[in-house]
C-alpha cells in the first residue's frame, strides 16, 4: 500500500514538473533511489508522469492561438512569433531539449502551437525525458 503511494507521489511530482508550473521531480527520484526502491520502476514512473505532463503542454499549445489577442494572454505577439520562428528553424529535433530546465516546458507548448504530430512529439519527448531520468539514476546509484 505504501509503495503505491510512493510511486503515485513520484508520478504526480514528475507530471507537475513537466507542466509550466514550477516544480522539481529529480530530488524526489534521487531520494527514492537512495531509499532502495526499484530503480527501473522509479525511472519508468517518473518518465511516464513527465511525458504526460508534456502532453498537457502540447495540448495547451494546440488551443492557445485563439487567445493570443486577449489582454490577459501571458505572452505578447512578438514573443510568440519569436518562439514559433525558433521552432520553425530548429524543428522537431529541438524537442530533444525538452528535458532542460527553463526552456524545456515552453518548447513543448510551442510544439503544440506548431501542430507537431503527437506521435513524433511523444517519441522525441520520451527519449529526452527518460534519458534525463536514466542519467540521474545512473549517477545516484553509482554514488550510493
Amino acid at each position: 500500500m505504501i509503495d503505491i503511494a510512493v510511486y503515485a507521489g513520484l508520478f504526480t511530482s514528475a507530471f507537475v514538473a513537466a507542466t509550466v508550473l514550477p516544480m522539481q521531480s529529480e530530488a524526489l527520484l534521487a531520494g527514492l533511489l537512495f531509499a532502495d526502491y526499484h530503480p527501473a520502476l522509479l525511472v519508468l514512473v517518473a518518465s511516464a508522469g513527465n511525458v504526460l505532463g508534456s502532453v498537457v503542454n502540447w495540448l495547451m499549445g494546440r488551443g492557445i492561438e485563439r487567445f493570443r489577442d486577449h489582454r490577459w494572454f501571458p505572452a505578447d505577439r512578438k514573443s510568440l512569433e519569436r518562439a514559433q520562428d525558433w521552432y520553425g528553424r530548429y524543428g522537431r529535433w529541438s524537442l530533444l531539449l525538452s528535458w532542460m530546465p527553463i526552456i524545456g516546458d515552453p518548447l513543448t507548448v510551442v510544439a503544440g502551437i506548431m501542430r507537431e504530430r503527437l506521435f513524433v512529439f511523444l517519441l522525441l519527448v520520451t527519449i529526452a525525458k527518460a534519458g534525463r531520468y536514466l542519467a540521474l539514476a545512473a549517477i545516484v546509484l553509482n554514488a550510493a
